[in-house]
Formats: C-alpha cells, structure tokens, sequence
C-alpha cells in the first residue's frame, strides 16, 4: 500500500515540511529554502502525474500497441525550474538588500522597526 504510491507520499511530506517552514520561521533565508521544498514537492506531484507504467520515452517505435508516456508534464517542469531559479536568486537578492536596508533578516526585527518610524 504505502509503496504503492510512494512518489505521492513524499509529494506529501515535502509540502509540509515546504509550508511548514515557510509559517513557523522568521528568518527570511529559511522561508526562502521553505518555498523552495514547497517548489521541489509541486514538481514531484507533476512529473509523477506524467508517467505512465510501461510507457516509454516519446519516440516513434516500430510495432503496435507500444504506449508512450505524456512527454508535457516534463516539458513544463523544465520551464519551472529554470524559473524557480530565477526566482530563488530574486528572492535572495532582495533578502540581501533588506540585510542592508535593516542590518537584520528577521522578520520580526524588520516588522518592530517599521512601527518604530
């Protein structure tokens, strides 16, 4: 049962781990790697939904009844990363010049000086 649909379970468990990193941490670094578990569990959950049991790479075989895995769901995660990436690199670098806006990554720091002024 469990290892059945294993790829679904650690879908499960990186999203929570994502998300729960993301709600319990104020530093700004940690939510950043949170997002990015979050990230890496949606495209967990894609490529899984692409692959068909015994289905083969998309290229045209001789013969008949040879099934051929859905090639999209790869082809999208592809672009997703290349743009969680760049993503990640905004995030950090914004996280960067906030370090030296505030002197501070906590998010709390930063909240209590913002209600200082």
């Amino acid at each position: 049962m469990f290892f059945d649909h294993f790829n679904y379970w650690i879908f499960v468990i990186l999203l929570m781990i994502g998300l729960y990193t993301v709600m319990s941490r104020s530093n700004l670094i940690k939510k950043m790697i949170g997002l990015s578990i979050f990230q890496i569990a949606v495209f967990l959950f894609y490529i899984s939904l692409g692959k068909i049991e015994d289905g083969t790479a998309p290229i045209l075989l001789e013969g008949d009844g040879v099934i051929y895995s859905n090639p999209l769901p790869h082809v999208l995660i592809l672009t997703a990363i290349v743009v969680g990436v760049a993503t990640t690199a905004l995030g950090l670098a914004l996280i960067v010049r906030i370090k030296e806006s505030f002197g501070t990554i906590d998010e709390d720091e930063i909240l209590l000086q913002e209600e200082d002024k």
